[in-house]
C-alpha cells in the first residue's frame, strides 16, 4: 500500500490491492486524555463499526503539572480494539493507524518501557527548559515554549538518570511501538514541536547545541507503512497478526482530515471551547507572535491559529439546553450591531496578539436571544478577522469553510458566519479524529 504524495481523494475508493475487496476495512484509533475511540471504514470510506474506551483522569501536580501513566493508554487502546474486532462481522482489517494528543510526551527505554509518567499537552512545568530551548532554536520554531514537546523531554531527562538509547516519544509514537514492537518512529505532525523540520525532513542542526540525553525518533510522513501488528499486540487486541500499521498524526490534524478538505484554500473552523482556524496552503506560514504554525500535509501545509474566544464564553452565560432553545429565536439576517469581542478574561493571542486585550461584552440587551446572537456575531467577526490575518501572513484566503465542534450544529450561526466570511460554510458530515486516522490507514488521503 504505497502512500500518495498529495492529499488524495478522501472519499474515493483508493487504488491498489485493497480497493477491490469489499470485505476489507481500515482501522483508525484516536487517543485523548479522557478516553479513546476506534473506527473501521470500508475502502469507500464508509464507517462500519466503532468502539470507545475510557481513560483514568490525568494526575494534577501543583498548578502546572498534568501527567498520566502511559500504560493506561495501552490498556485502553487494546480494549477498544478488542471491542472493535468483535464488531467487524464480515469485514477483514488490513491496516491500522493511530493518532494522539499533540505535545503529550514520555521518555522510554530502548524496548519501550516507560521511564516514568508522560507529561500531557497542558503540562507547563518545563519553563526553565523552555528558556534553554529558546537560546538555541530559531525565533519561528514551533519547538519553543514550555508546552512544546522539546521542553517537556528536557524536563524529564534532567530529573532522572537515563538508560542508554532512551527515546523521547509522543503518545501516538509510543503506542505505534506497542503495536509493531518497533520503538523510535514518529511522524511529521507529532515531531513538529520536538524540533523536527518537515520542510527539509531533517532534525535541524541547532538541536546539537542542547544536551539532550535521549534519542530522537526517525520521522516519516503520516500514513507511511512502518510495520505490522506483532503477536503480543494481536493477542491483546484480538486483531490478526501481520496487520499493516501506518504512521499516524496528531488528534487535531486527524480531525481535519476527517472533514475531507484537500485543496489549497479549503479551511476548517473548530467551534469548540476556543476558536481554532486552519486553512490548507501551498506554503508554510509561521508567525510565533500570533501562535501561528504549519503542519505539513503532503505537498500542502495546514496553517492554523487559535483565538481565546469561543464556546467557553457562550457557556459562561448559557448552558447547552438554553442555547438550543434560543436558536429558534435568532434572526441571522438582521444583525444586532452589538459589536462584541467575546473573551472570558483579558488577553488575546490570535488574530490579535495582545495579553491585555479587553473583552467587549456590553451593552447587554434585556432580550437573551439578542444577547446570544450578539455573542455569536462577535465570534464570527473574530473568525473572519482570523482568516484575514492568516492571509496577510501568506496563507490563501479561504474558498470554503467546513465547521467542526459543538457549534457546527447551530444553523443560524452558520448563516451568520457565512455572511461574515463571504464564502460557503458547511458542517462536516464526520468530525471524528478516528475517521481521519482510518483514512490514513486506508492510504487514500495524504500522507504527507
Amino acid at each position: 500500500m504505497e502512500p500518495q504524495t498529495g492529499l488524495g481523494r478522501l472519499a474515493a475508493s483508493p487504488s491498489g490491492k485493497f480497493g477491490h475487496d469489499r470485505t476489507h476495512c481500515f482501522l483508525g484509533v484516536d487517543v485523548g486524555t479522557s478516553g479513546c475511540r476506534a473506527l473501521a471504514i470500508t475502502a469507500e470510506g464508509l464507517p462500519v463499526a466503532e468502539a470507545r474506551a475510557p481513560l483514568p483522569a490525568p494526575l494534577r501536580e501543583g498548578v502546572r503539572g498534568v501527567s498520566q501513566d502511559p500504560r493506561f493508554w495501552w490498556t485502553a487502546v487494546a480494549g477498544v480494539l478488542r471491542d472493535l474486532a468483535g464488531r467487524l462481522g464480515v469485514y477483514r482489517p488490513v491496516a491500522l493507524g493511530i493518532d494522539g494528543t499533540s505535545s503529550t510526551l514520555l521518555l522510554c527505554a530502548a524496548d519501550g518501557r516507560p521511564l516514568g509518567p508522560a507529561l500531557l499537552y497542558s503540562d507547563a512545568r518545563a519553563q526553565a527548559e523552555a528558556l534553554e530551548v529558546g537560546r538555541c532554536a530559531p525565533p519561528d520554531s514551533p519547538a519553543r515554549g514550555g508546552s512544546a514537546s522539546l521542553a517537556k523531554a528536557l524536563y524529564l531527562a534532567r530529573r532522572q538518570p537515563l538508560p542508554p538509547d532512551s527515546w523521547a516519544l509522543h503518545q501516538a509514537d509510543w503506542l505505534l511501538g506497542r503495536l509493531t514492537g518497533c520503538f523510535g518512529i514518529s511522524d511529521w505532525n507529532n515531531a513538529l514541536k520536538l524540533g523536527y523540520d518537515p520542510s527539509r525532513e531533517v532534525w535541524p542542526e541547532w538541536l546539537a547545541r542542547l544536551d539532550l540525553g535521549f534519542r530522537l525518533p526517525r520521522v516519516v510522513a503520516p500514513g507511511t507503512p512502518v510495520g505490522v501488528l506483532v503477536a503480543e499486540a494481536a493477542q491483546a487486541t484480538g486483531l490478526p497478526p501481520g496487520l499493516a500499521v501506518v504512521a499516524g498524526t496528531t488528534d487535531s490534524t486527524a480531525a481535519v482530515l476527517a472533514t475531507g478538505i484537500r485543496q489549497a484554500g479549503e479551511a476548517v473552523t473548530c467551534l469548540g471551547s476556543t476558536l481554532v482556524l486552519k486553512v490548507l496552503s501551498p506554503v508554510a506560514v509561521v508567525a510565533p507572535e500570533y501562535g501561528v504554525y504549519s503542519q505539513r500535509l503532503g505537498r500542502l501545509w495546514l496553517v492554523g491559529g487559535a483565538s481565546n474566544s469561543g464556546g467557553a464564553v457562550l457557556r459562561r452565560f448559557f448552558d447547552d439546553r438554553r442555547m438550543v432553545a434560543l436558536e429558534t429565536r435568532l434572526r441571522p439576517k438582521v444583525p444586532t450591531g452589538l459589536d462584541y469581542y467575546p473573551l472570558l478574561s483579558p488577553g488575546e493571542r490570535f488574530p490579535v496578539a495582545d495579553p491585555a486585550w479587553s473583552p467587549r461584552l456590553s451593552p447587554r440587551p434585556r432580550d437573551p436571544a439578542r444577547f446570544f446572537q450578539g455573542l455569536l456575531e462577535g465570534i464570527a467577526a473574530i473568525e473572519a478577522r482570523g482568516y484575514r490575518r492568516l492571509q496577510a501572513l501568506g496563507a490563501p484566503a479561504p474558498t470554503a469553510v467546513c465547521s467542526i465542534g459543538g457549534g457546527a450544529r447551530n444553523r443560524a450561526w452558520q448563516e451568520i458566519r457565512q455572511r461574515q466570511l463571504g464564502v460557503p460554510v458547511t458542517a462536516a458530515a464526520i468530525q471524528e479524529a478516528a475517521y481521519g486516522t482510518a483514512l490514513l490507514a486506508r492510504g487514500a488521503c495524504f500522507p504527507g
